[in-house]
């Protein structure tokens, strides 16, 4: 796996999130004999711990309020709430666990298949939040390889007056990585690990498969 330092080398920008309970938990999804149960629990748990690190900066400011004891000004957050935005199908598998850090989030879906001769990304479904320009915009999907997926996603929410726009994803590569800096240099990528390469599909190695099927039990 590759750190930041490998990927400031190459001129790439992403944050890897090297907390031991995610470097950990992302292990034993890695294993080919997990069940899809225990990948999607699996996912849920990560993803708690992403949402921490990719709202780390969210504003704040101050409301007084009334504790048992004493009056006080007390920090919440500040504008409307944010928006966790799925790339369907397999965003839907970090969406829980975000969505119990931060239950009042809204939540958009952009559903996008990647056609098997060119790779490309083909948009299917669209249904977001209104108000994107005045949200924090996060965006899940468990893998960034070729990134064609993401950029067409980002393009689309960008189309429609996002503006303050994250990226999380499990795993990542440097092809991923450097096609979508380039093409949204304003949104940064957070991710649990950087693996070294592509393959001739199109999948991350060594990676974990294919996060949909293994998260739902298809082939």
């Amino acid at each position: 796996m590759l750190t930041e330092q490998n990927l400031a080398d190459m001129g790439l920008q992403a944050t890897i999130v090297r907390h031991p309970l995610v470097q950990h938990k992302l292990t034993l999804m890695r294993r080919k004999e997990q069940s899809s149960s225990a990948f999607r629990a699996l996912l849920r748990e990560i993803s708690w711990l992403l949402c921490f690190e990719v709202t780390r900066d969210l504003p704040l400011v101050p409301e007084h309020i009334e504790t048992p004891v004493q009056g006080m000004d007390a920090p919440v957050l500040q504008g409307r709430k944010l928006a966790f935005i799925s790339i369907l199908r397999a965003g839907n598998g970090m969406l829980d666990g975000m969505l119990d850090v931060i239950p009042s989030a809204r939540v958009g879906h952009v559903g996008l298949y990647r056609d098997p001769e060119t790779l490309e990304a083909v948009e299917y479904y669209y249904k977001v939040p209104n108000h994107m320009e005045d949200r924090l915009i996060v965006v899940v999907d468990p893998m960034l390889a070729t990134a064609n997926s993401a950029i067409s996603a980002v393009h689309r929410l960008k189309q429609g007056g996002a503006k303050d726009m994250r990226f999380v994803c499990l795993i990542t590569a440097p092809e991923g990585i450097r096609a979508f800096n380039e093409a949204h240099p304003d949104v940064p990528i957070v991710t649990a690990a950087v693996d070294t390469k592509l393959n001739d599909h199109g999948y991350i190695v060594p990676g974990l498969g294919d996060a949909g099927d293994r998260i739902f039990g298809t082939k």
